[in-house]
């Protein structure tokens, strides 16, 4: 499956949420989510009520497209939470949040997931001091995540560190901003994980 590149404001309303999918955007008086709250099409105002099957698939799909991730990718990634010991949902989300191009938007680096995709593609991070182009490269605990010292004066990146205070940076990370780094401390508990999402539901979507 091809990745979305729709307008991604109809995915917030497709949701009924916002998924904070088009950054500083999400938090000001132009959000389409808050202007339209109801789903796109010409039905969009009467939501039908769901099946079980549909609830399970709606949460699958929040969640995939808050990462932005393909299907295929997606469903790797919950084949290897299943694999790990402990609590297939918790792992799963904790996979997600390890995704390099995540930490850079959870840093404060980006404004957005998409945003910091594109920015680790090209080339802007170093981990640990290396070069890393690869968006889902999992970060580990005691990894560094460095800005590029020639991409410092990037304003994409400057503009989204400025920006950061609205949503701040979750307790398992640690933002040195004057030295355009961040250390990636621990693993996320799950109450530590700010995602809106009933992740067992999607595990009894995959286990069906």
């Amino acid at each position: 499956m091809a990745r979305y590149t729709g307008p991604v404001c109809r995915l917030c309303r497709r949701e009924n949420m916002k998924l904070y999918l088009k950054g500083d955007r999400c938090y000001s008086d132009k959000c389409a989510y808050e202007r339209r709250n109801y789903a796109p099409g010409q039905h969009g105002k009467t939501r039908a009520k769901l099946s079980d099957y549909g609830l399970r698939l709606r949460e699958k799909q929040k969640l995939r497209r808050i990462y932005e991730l393909t299907e295929t990718q997606f469903k790797k990634y919950f084949k290897e939470a299943e694999r790990q010991k402990g609590i297939t949902g918790t792992n799963f989300l904790i996979l997600l949040e390890r995704r390099l191009d995540n930490v850079v938007y959870r840093l404060g680096f980006a404004q957005s997931r998409a945003q910091a995709r594109q920015l680790v593609r090209h080339g802007h991070f170093l981990v640990n001091g290396k070069s890393v182009d690869i968006p889902s490269y999992l970060v580990k605990p005691g990894d560094t995540v460095t800005v590029r010292e020639k991409s410092r004066n990037l304003a994409v990146i400057n503009e989204a560190l400025e920006a950061l205070p609205r949503r701040g940076v979750p307790p398992w990370l640690e933002l040195r901003k004057e030295q355009y780094e961040g250390v990636f401390k621990t693993f996320p508990t799950r109450e530590e994980i700010d995602i809106p999402v009933q992740e067992q539901l999607i595990v009894e979507f995959y286990s069906k």
